[in-house]
């Protein structure tokens, strides 16, 4: 059972709530959640028991379901917020403006009676807008499980009595000395510290995760209805109707409803929504197929074999609930020492009072030094030093177009130490190019591109499209096609200039004519398409989804992290062991769905913290598992509100700059809160007096600010540290060493063949020196290089 929790500010509301349910009978495990606000519950304990449990222990719960108005609350905490603020700085002008810097005030104000009552009544104000400090604070005493809002209260309220007690004995004195008394009000720190963890409270909450879109962008893949046969006539009927061994038909652009089997006929299938692998999959009878799939092309019909809640869409689904429901927000070190800390200042200050009492018999003097420690030791700086930090840190992320959902992601990140990316649209750029032309039979280059590019031409494939783009690149002249067919996602023929032109698969084209496997080209990473003529076999084109410029680079910078980085793949072996080689990859996973996908993290969670980099709906489940999932901006919408963290630019390099701020920041954090401690550390005895030296609560007010400035001041140096590592443009030229040029025909064949590699910009070929130089705009593989000249019946001795 699931249940929204409210109430909780810290790691020990979570642990206090979990510890309240896992002491009922029956209740064999309980999971709360500080992020979501959320609890999982198992076991025989009625859900009454449960949501009475917490309300005992000082919260609220409810059985999950009902739609969370998370904008409505964070509106009025906003309007709260602003509110207190004005209040505040009417408060600042009365009590430091004019006591400081002699700012004018209406006349009734300058008695200092009347001036200290407004100052305390605009105390009041601000301590009544932000009363639920108050309220979660002394729950957490009442219950025994003090918090960060029992720090807060404890500080506000310890500067309000104090003042309030000086307003009260001012009547009692002389009009000089109720001016002395005025001077030592501190109803301007009571509010301030409200206000200022207002703030971190409210970017908290504005920043919490949103994996319940997520869940609601994939329950909307789900078929609504299916084409069902019945005694051999066609029904759409509603997809419940589906049952295990249905038949269902589908045609041309119609959606697979459930997951099932083929039964006859070919087509070609978009699993783009469940693999990320932009090419789509042929499929024959006894072939499977996914639900929320898209038919291309082709009529097939399809026996059901999973239905409802058993297909590998609600699988996905359910898993990304449980993967979101099991994550835990990071502790903050603050909320893990707030259960001691506090008890100790409090024991302190009843110390410190009892202590002087019995040497001063000064009742006056000795709650001074009391309240002096609680004022001195007031949570501002120890609230601050993790929200301000979080707050620079997300700054300098926009900066560089990372966005970091919530603190918990921005904290976490700089602790992976396994990177899984995925490769198509992450690694890759997702989009097939012509990488390589390979011609036979004494056809050309350009006569194999110009054949394909004609007949491709009326295709919808996206590898129909590399092609025809390749064709403009070269400008080619497009040849006139008649008795075109598409064969079912196989392939395509037509008739050119009286030539029977046939083009596809090998594996298709292997069923009418005996060629090679072409398993050169798939080891580089490309997926070979024949160009047959006449019954035999003229060229095949290397397709490639080329790799991201500033793939190599980022792997290096990820490696020089200490970080362990693999790949995790839906595409072939051959393809996928190819693209890992050239970028350097430690492990590649291959031909993967999206449920193993995820179950390899799990796994890799073993060896440490895992960070999850993808950009498809497949890449959901495996984003929410990881301790870190990472999405890229130019992505489905479905990984990115899966993701922890968006790199808006899609560049691979933002995921090094994305782990080297959270360090960055992490390393800040440990400093405020050092700083923090180490203030109360020895702000605290002197508070006490043990050093012989009075410190009023005005002066421990004044060093409580000091510490809070400190801590803001070291966040906000992280706006000056350099982040990121752009990649520079730089062209890359190779020199190879070729053997058997004997004339200047050699020398044009051989730089005909280099041209033909996409990313080639320009080749200079001498066959007196038997040197080819190749400048390139991006990295390109020297196999492929090698292979189009050794092709060409020359041999490569070296590249350097």
């Amino acid at each position: 059972m699931k249940y929204d929790v409210k109430g909780m500010s810290c790691a020990a509301c979570q642990s206090h709530v979990e510890k309240a349910v896992n002491s009922l009978d029956g209740v064999t495990s309980c999971s709360v959640s500080l992020l979501t606000n959320s609890m999982v519950v198992e076991g025989t304990v009625s859900s009454q028991e449960v949501i009475k449990a917490v309300e005992k222990a000082g919260y609220q719960a409810s059985v999950q379901g009902q739609k969370k108005e998370r904008k409505t609350q964070d509106h009025s905490m906003t309007i709260r917020l602003i509110c207190s603020i004005v209040v505040l700085i009417l408060l600042m002008y009365i009590s430091m403006g004019h006591k400081m810097w002699n700012w004018p005030l209406p006349y009734f104000l300058h008695n200092p009676i009347s001036r200290s009552i407004v100052e305390m009544l605009l105390a009041s104000i601000v301590m009544i807008i932000h009363q639920r400090f108050f309220i979660n604070g002394f729950k957490g005493v009442i219950h025994k499980s003090m918090n960060m809002d029992t720090l807060v209260s404890l500080g506000s309220l310890s500067s309000y009595i104090y003042s309030t007690y000086l307003v009260l004995k001012m009547p009692l004195v002389d009009i000089q000395e109720a001016m002395v008394l005025s001077h030592d009000l501190y109803f301007e720190s009571a509010a301030m510290i409200l206000v200022l963890i207002s703030v971190g409270k409210l970017l908290e909450e504005k920043s919490k995760g949103k994996t319940t879109t997520a869940i609601q962008a994939l329950m909307n893949l789900k078929p609504k209805t299916a084409l069902k046969l019945i005694n051999n006539k066609e029904v759409e009927v509603d997809i419940e109707q589906i049952q295990v061994g249905d038949t269902f038909i589908l045609k041309p652009g119609y959606q697979v409803p459930v997951d099932g089997i083929v039964l006859s006929g070919t087509s070609s299938i978009d699993e783009s929504s469940l693999t990320g692998e932009s090419i789509p999959v042929d499929k024959q009878k006894d072939d499977k197929v996914y639900a929320a799939t898209i038919n291309q092309a082709g009529f097939i019909q399809c026996q059901a074999t999973k239905v409802g809640e058993d297909t590998t869409l609600s699988q996905i689904i359910q898993m990304v609930q449980e993967a979101s429901s099991s994550k835990a927000p990071i502790a903050r070190i603050a909320d893990k020492v707030s259960a001691i800390f506090v008890p100790c200042v409090i024991t302190i200050a009843i110390i410190t009072f009892i202590g002087w009492m019995m040497n001063t018999k000064d009742v006056g003097y000795s709650l001074e030094r009391a309240i002096s420690v609680l004022v001195i030791s007031c949570p501002c700086s120890l609230g601050l030093a993790t929200p301000v930090a979080i707050m620079v840190g997300n700054g300098v992320g926009a900066k560089h177009n990372i966005l970091f959902k919530n603190s918990t992601a921005l904290e976490q990140t700089g602790k992976t130490n396994i990177i899984a990316l995925d490769k198509t649209g992450t690694i890759t750029k997702g989009q097939p190019v012509v990488r390589m032309i390979q011609s036979f039979n004494n056809y050309t280059n350009e006569q194999v591109l110009s054949y394909a590019s004609s007949l491709e031409a009326l295709s919808e494939h996206p590898l129909a499209k590399a092609i025809v783009q390749k064709g403009k690149e070269q400008q080619v002249e497009l040849l006139e096609v008649s008795d075109f067919e598409s064969l079912t996602g196989n392939g395509i023929k037509g008739i050119i200039d009286h030539h029977n032109v046939l083009i596809g698969s090998v594996s298709f084209i292997q069923q009418f004519i005996r060629i090679d496997d072409f398993n050169d080209i798939s080891k580089l990473g490309m997926t070979p398409v024949v160009v047959c003529c006449d019954e035999q076999c003229v060229g095949v084109i290397g397709i490639e989804d080329e790799i991201k410029e500033d793939a190599l680079e980022a792997i290096e910078q990820l490696h020089k992290m200490k970080c362990k980085v693999v790949m995790l793949t839906g595409d072939n072996e051959l393809c996928a062991k190819a693209i890992a080689k050239q970028v350097n990859i430690d492990k590649v996973y291959y031909q993967l769905l999206p449920d193993q996908k995820a179950n390899i993290v799990q796994e890799l969670q073993k060896e440490g913290n895992v960070l999850m980099v993808g950009d498809g709906i497949n890449d959901a489940v495996s984003l929410s598992q990881a301790d870190i999932g990472m999405a890229m901006g130019q992505g489905v919408d479905i990984a990115m509100d899966a993701a922890d963290v968006i790199c808006v630019r899609s560049k691979l390099l933002d995921v090094c700059t994305a782990i080297q701020l959270s360090r960055y920041t992490l390393i800040n954090i440990y400093e405020n809160l050092f700083w923090a401690f180490f203030y109360n550390i020895l702000g605290i005895p002197l508070a006490a007096g043990l050093f012989s030296i009075r410190l009023n609560p005005m002066i421990a007010a004044a060093m409580m600010s000091v510490s809070s400035f400190c801590v803001v001041s070291n966040a906000l140096r992280l706006n000056y540290k350099k982040v990121g590592f752009e990649k520079e443009n730089k062209t890359m030229i190779k020199t190879l060493k070729i053997g058997g040029m004997m004339c200047p025909h050699c020398e044009n064949s051989v730089k005909k063949a280099l041209e033909s590699v996409t990313g080639v910009t320009q080749v200079e070929v001498s066959f007196k020196t038997g040197q080819a130089i190749v400048t390139m705009e991006n990295e390109v593989n020297n196999e492929v290089l090698k292979k189009v000249v050794e092709d060409k019946d020359y041999k490569v001795i070296s590249i350097q």
